[in-house]
């Protein structure tokens, strides 16, 4: 319990002194969109690329492991999407990034101290996989869908050609596949430029955070209800419990790579949602809800899937 509290109430104290700011005006009205364009165009491309460029390429195909998570994660993403479709009749993007929101675990700056506090330095291999497909597979694939949204209605070809035009500008995109090459390659990188990487890198997530208070400024927090109580329900319910039917197939019951898979499923959303949203200037308010939601309740949740997966 105190492991959780430790990492999720710094998450809502950055929210909520971005709110402050925001209700005080230190800030100016610009600041959000400015906040995320240095997360999107700077310090997560850091991220991601340091992320994938750190860890032994062969180390990041665990397939049992990234098969569990990655197909609760896949499965959830989906079943979000759907519901958001028969709810509210919503466009592509809008859909993508509702999968986004209700799959999208805050694994780099919640699960990997949550599972090094539960398993010790072993529990960081798992975590830090996780985080690598979070972030390229299921972020590419939904930035694909919501160019694809964005682009349409201007002839076939033409589409198709703005949409690959549009992918290969993606700056996330960009890092990831470098991250990859790096890794494959097992390029060294110089120590000055790891160290840089590192520092911007770390900046993403609380002035991704912060960026949410600020937009929460004059917000109703009761902006699609229906949708944000939808994704919360699917994150924090759908996706453990399918990561665990999933676990009992191809892991080892009562293994890290078990408890593991389970414990980050069960993760509230990662502020990246956000993130994305913001960047399309698409479902921002119910992003950041969900984020909001996920990240209080999730105090309860993790804890009671911790005392029942009996991690001490």
């Amino acid at each position: 319990m105190d492991a959780i509290v430790n990492v999720a109430l710094p998450i809502f104290a950055l929210i909520a002194c971005g709110y402050f700011a925001g209700r005080v005006g230190v800030l100016g009205e610009d600041s959000t969109v400015a906040l995320n364009a240095f997360v999107w165009w700077f310090s997560l491309p850091a991220l991601f690329f340091l992320s994938l460029a750190r860890v032994p390429f062969g180390d990041i195909f665990n397939w049992p492991f990234i098969f569990v998570f990655g197909g609760a994660f896949a499965f959830t993403y989906l079943v979000a999407m759907a519901l958001a479709a028969i709810a509210t009749n919503g466009r592509l993007g809008e859909l993508s990034l509702h999968g986004i929101a209700a799959g999208f675990g805050n694994v780099g700056y919640m699960g990997i101290p949550l599972c090094i506090t539960a398993f010790g330095p072993e529990g960081a291999l798992p975590a830090t996989i996780a985080a690598v497909f979070g972030s390229t597979v299921m972020m590419a694939f939904s930035v694909v869908l919501v160019e694809i949204d964005l682009r349409s209605g201007s002839g076939i070809l033409r589409s198709v050609w703005n949409v690959l035009r549009a992918i290969l500008r993606n700056p996330l995109l960009i890092a990831a596949a470098l991250g990859m090459g790096v890794a494959g390659f097992e390029l060294a990188l110089p120590q000055p430029l790891v160290n840089f990487l590192d520092l911007i890198g770390k900046a993403a997530a609380p002035c991704a955070l912060f960026a949410i208070g600020l937009f929460l400024v004059g917000k109703s927090l009761t902006t699609g209800a229906g949708e944000v109580g939808l994704a919360v329900v699917v994150k924090l319910v759908l996706q453990p419990a399918v990561a665990w039917l999933l676990a009992l197939v191809f892991l080892e019951p009562g293994s890290i790579w078990f408890n593991s898979a389970i414990l980050l499923a069960a993760l509230p959303t990662a502020a990246n949602a956000f993130v994305l949203a913001r960047q399309y200037d698409l479902f921002t308010a119910r992003a950041s809800g969900i984020i909001l939601l996920t990240t209080v309740l999730s105090v309860f949740t993790l804890s009671a899937l911790i005392v029942v997966l009996g991690i001490r």
